[in-house]
């Protein structure tokens, strides 16, 4: 509990994985890569309870030896790769008796999140009297600086507009990294997104921001915990 506030944390971790198969409990730096989230969630001070959401056995028996609570099992119709990840996270809530007044979701695929930036950002929404907080990092290029590109190879500005400022001239662009997501469990319930106009952005930068989406990207992750770069 913090501030008289009650904070659950939720890791969503299916067995379904087309891109990367197994990319949960892929091996990162000689453990699984589940294991990585369930240390950072375990040691912040400040989440009064962590627990997963899964529907694979190899998954839950992994968060079991590493101390996260399993407290159910997810039907197999929320863990395809059509599934709604708010549907995933309703229904968690909805298996729960206990009150919780903040839920932390934390994807297993951003291992160098850590507990620090946890409590940090849990910190962050209080001070802000936030009812959403995201974890976001700076893009690489401003969208004014981006095209889409037409079937007969035009360009079309992605933003419209001028577009012939110079690269150290453009406005910063964010996006959501997928570390973390904070929010009201009212809210949540409430909004059922993160993409609402109260959200708040709180920054995570250097390697802290990698999202394992695809093989490259876990080769980079294997190559900055196999040099403690991370």
């Amino acid at each position: 509990m913090y501030r008289e506030k009650k904070f659950l944390g939720l890791i969503t971790a299916r067995g379904g994985s087309k891109g990367i198969p197994g990319k949960n409990i892929a091996d990162l730096g000689g453990k699984p890569l589940l294991a990585w989230t369930i240390e950072a969630g375990l040691g912040s001070r400040y989440l009064d309870r962590l627990i997963l959401s899964s529907d694979d056995e190899a998954i839950m028996a992994i968060a079991r030896q590493r101390g996260c609570d399993v407290p159910f099992v997810r039907p197999a119709v929320l863990a395809q790769d059509g599934s709604s990840s708010m549907d995933v996270i309703m229904h968690a809530l909805d298996q729960l008796e206990e009150h919780y007044d903040y839920l932390v979701l934390l994807q297993p695929t951003s291992p160098f999140r850590h507990a620090a930036h946890i409590d940090r950002m849990i910190e962050y929404t209080l001070e802000q009297q936030a009812r959403m907080v995201v974890s976001v990092s700076k893009t690489r290029k401003s969208p004014t600086l981006l095209f889409y590109k037409n079937d007969d190879n035009t360009m079309v500005p992605v933003v419209s507009g001028d577009n012939s400022h110079r690269r150290q001239d453009a406005k910063p662009a964010y996006e959501y990294n997928g570390a973390i997501y904070i929010s009201t469990v009212d809210y949540i319930r409430e909004v059922r997104s993160y993409k609402t106009p109260e959200v708040l952005g709180f920054e995570l930068t250097g390697f802290n921001d990698i999202d394992i989406d695809e093989p490259a990207d876990l080769l980079y992750a294997r190559f900055l915990a196999d040099n403690n770069l991370y």
